[in-house]
């Protein structure tokens, strides 16, 4: 297996129809087992496509990427894992245990003069750990804060507590009121790795964590307030497709990015299409419920 990642200074570069090389990594029984670095010889989907088919690559990895872009990787038989970013060492290893999560299309709002596809600025953020990625890993009952929540992540601690600030591994299992389980890492087998108080999690498991000891198991309940938030109806909007180069190709249901003024990119779902507009909703899955998680504390790393 080849794969590429499209690459700056060892980091996932965010914009695959502008990106000047790309890092080819050579895969045998799942390893990795050399990797060179080549110039992208043109800019625009087309001719990437067409330089990585030229190079028998079987899997591109990318931050941002487009649906013409998108489709030319389709025609020329090449996988797609859009939404990486940090060390493109770290995504071909998080690819190849079945970590990193294929966003799609990420499409990017500015404001005036919106874009989406291959000219964005955005870029999929956060939690990398265990090859998380906080904008396309987004299951529900998932305990990170999402990109709503690591596009502010803070330098100083939210709360006060002795695992405050230290790198902690978690077990938890969540459900709703009626007892119905929506997700639990003991299913997949891993603990949560995160640094406690940092904003990687939501508000109320992260404080429930703070002053935990190794091996305790706590039960929690979560208000709205201290998990996703309440359901905001002013986080719906509409955008014309004609504003948005990129849009004609989503679909109703599909998880894409948006990006704000900032440059902060945020998770958003398609609601509804037409002909000439696309409506999204930027309230998080589990906006406006009421959450129980038992939490167990594995160990403190550092």
């Amino acid at each position: 297996m080849r794969i590429a990642v499209t690459h700056e200074n060892g980091e996932v570069f965010q914009h695959f129809g502008h990106t000047e090389e790309f890092k080819v990594y050579n895969v045998e029984d799942g390893k990795v087992v050399s990797s060179e670095v080549i110039g992208s010889e043109g800019e625009g989907h087309g001719a990437l496509a067409g330089l990585l088919a030229n190079k028998d690559i079987d899997v591109l990895i990318c931050g941002g990427i487009g649906g013409g872009a998108q489709s030319a990787l389709t025609e020329k038989g090449i996988e797609l894992c859009a939404g990486a970013s940090g060390s493109t060492d770290e995504a071909v290893e998080a690819y190849l245990k079945g970590e990193l999560i294929n966003t799609g299309v990420n499409c990017d709002h500015h404001g005036e003069g919106h874009t989406c596809g291959d000219h964005e600025d955005g870029h999929s953020c956060g939690h990398h750990e265990e090859g998380h990625d906080c904008g396309s890993h987004e299951e529900e009952g998932c305990p990170e804060s999402g990109c709503a929540g690591c596009s502010g992540c803070h330098s100083e601690p939210l709360f006060e507590g002795k695992n405050v600030g230290k790198i902690v591994r978690a077990h938890y299992k969540g459900t709703f009121n009626d007892g119905t389980q929506f997700d639990s890492s003991y299913d997949r087998g891993e603990p949560l790795q995160f640094i406690c108080g940092a904003g990687m999690m939501i508000l109320g498991f992260d404080k429930a964590v703070a002053n935990m000891e190794v091996g305790e198991k706590v039960d929690v309940h979560l208000m709205p307030s201290e998990a996703y938030g309440e359901y905001d109806p002013d986080a719906i909007f509409t955008l014309d497709i004609a504003e948005l180069p990129g849009s004609e190709d989503l679909s109703v249901d599909q998880q894409v990015y948006l990006q704000d003024m900032q440059g902060r990119p945020i998770p958003v779902k398609v609601k509804a299409k037409d002909d000439k507009t696309v409506t999204f909703d930027a309230n998080h899955e589990m906006a406006g419920k009421e959450l129980n998680f038992t939490i167990e504390l594995v160990a403190i790393v550092e």
